[in-house]
């Protein structure tokens, strides 16, 4: 473990000042109150290119031969470390090209373009993008930097932790997002480093834990596949260079599943008025999971970088799942004056209807029955089972369906 050193995480320190906010801590009253901890967001979300990725490849930049960078640099990434690399290499007046995978937010691509690198779109995930950015580099001479599998991009990436404990010496836990580990291996270094007792934990998404099975295995392993909206840490396979410091000084490693990221979404923007990404909510959505009360917890939030059409959509299924909108299905004769019964009970329960579909086919005899379905919005569960007692009780039997805006 010799090569990740505290001079040589000191020497990242200085260098990644030269680029990166140092982005400061915001203690959580809604999330304290929640956990019955003290919880502060180390909000990486705030960095001139949107993710902590800046870090990491700017201080590998800094460490290349004047002979490497000429050649030009060549990454693979789903967005973040790629706005780094084009940024960084911005900053040398070198060239940059960038593979990314075509289920990228469209956000992420445009500002990678926008820091004058070439972005080649090519496979759906990762790892399909890494490949082909390898056979890049092979045949044009490029240099490549790593996203995560590179101790001096995880020691870029491991000043988060110089920051965290700067400011809050006593920190007891440290949430760190997990996809390929480059990340999670800088900081649980660097503050095992300074402090031995600080406990820092990963978080990956439940339907992409290459890090976690690889560690209950021993040895780095390769995932099937990848199912998440968490795109940011949608990896297969994590970084084998950095695996014995992720062996060494992670202490576990928590999954979450998607619904737990939409929820947590709704939480930022309410609670806090911060956009985050799905891979930045990791640590934020792990905190339930957490067996502990009255320690000081970090989350870090590792980016923001989510395009207008995920956020809506991460809107629309967040308020689903906190039933904030929810639609009913009820089955009335079809004749004057039902639909404004039906409206007069909902009104008095203050429901507010979003949609209504009325279907007169439902039943062959639509003098005895049609269907109208009632899209509404709540305050939350107990609105909504307010509003569907008061149907019931006026005899339309509601039948709670699936959500369609």
């Amino acid at each position: 473990m010799k090569e990740l050193s505290l001079d040589k995480f000191e020497e990242a320190y200085e260098v990644v000042k030269e680029v990166a906010s140092e982005t400061k801590l915001v203690y959580s009253d809604y999330f304290s109150a929640q956990t019955g901890n003290k919880i502060y967001l180390k909000p990486e979300n705030m960095q001139l290119t949107g993710a902590y990725k800046l870090r990491g490849a700017y201080y590998k930049i800094s460490t290349l031969t004047e002979e490497e960078r000429k050649k030009g640099l060549i990454t693979a990434s789903a967005g973040n470390h790629a706005q780094g690399v084009a940024y960084a290499a911005k900053c040398y007046g070198v060239k940059a090209v960038i593979v990314m995978p075509t289920t990228t937010p469209l956000i992420k691509v445009n500002r990678t373009k926008s820091y004058g690198a070439e972005v080649i779109l090519h496979g759906d995930v990762y790892d399909e993008a890494c490949m082909y950015a390898y056979q890049l580099a092979e045949e044009k001479g490029y240099t490549f930097v790593h996203p995560f599998d590179d101790l001096d991009v995880a020691c870029g990436q491991g000043t988060i932790a110089m920051e965290i404990i700067k400011e809050l010496p006593l920190v007891d836990y440290i949430l760190v997002p997990v996809g390929g580990g480059g990340l999670a291996t800088g900081v649980s270094t660097l503050a095992k480093l300074l402090n031995p007792k600080i406990k820092v934990i990963g978080v990956e998404p439940a339907g992409a834990n290459c890090m976690q099975e690889s560690i209950r295995a021993g040895k780095v392993l390769t995932l099937d596949h990848v199912n998440t909206i968490a795109d940011g840490t949608a990896v297969k396979t994590p970084g084998t260079n950095i695996f014995p410091y992720i062996s060494q000084n992670l202490d576990d490693i928590i999954t979450v599943e998607d619904e737990e990221l939409v929820v947590s979404f709704l939480d930022m923007v309410e609670n806090h008025k911060m956009i985050v990404e799905n891979s930045g909510l990791l640590t934020v959505a792990a905190l339930k999971h957490l067996d502990v009360k009255n320690k000081k917890i970090v989350s870090i939030l590792s980016g923001g970088n989510m395009d207008v059409i995920t956020m809506s959509s991460v809107v629309q299924q967040g308020l689903v799942l906190r039933d904030r909108i929810f639609t009913v299905s009820v089955l009335l004769p079809d004749k004057p004056g039902e639909l404004s019964r039906v409206s007069d009970v909902i009104a008095k329960q203050s429901g507010n209807v979003i949609k209504l579909e009325h279907n007169q086919f439902v039943s062959i005899n639509r003098n005895a029955a049609v269907e109208l379905r009632i899209t509404l919005e709540a305050y939350g569960t107990e609105h909504k089972n307010q509003i569907i007692e008061a149907l019931n009780q006026n005899g339309y039997q509601p039948k709670l369906v699936r959500v369609g805006i």
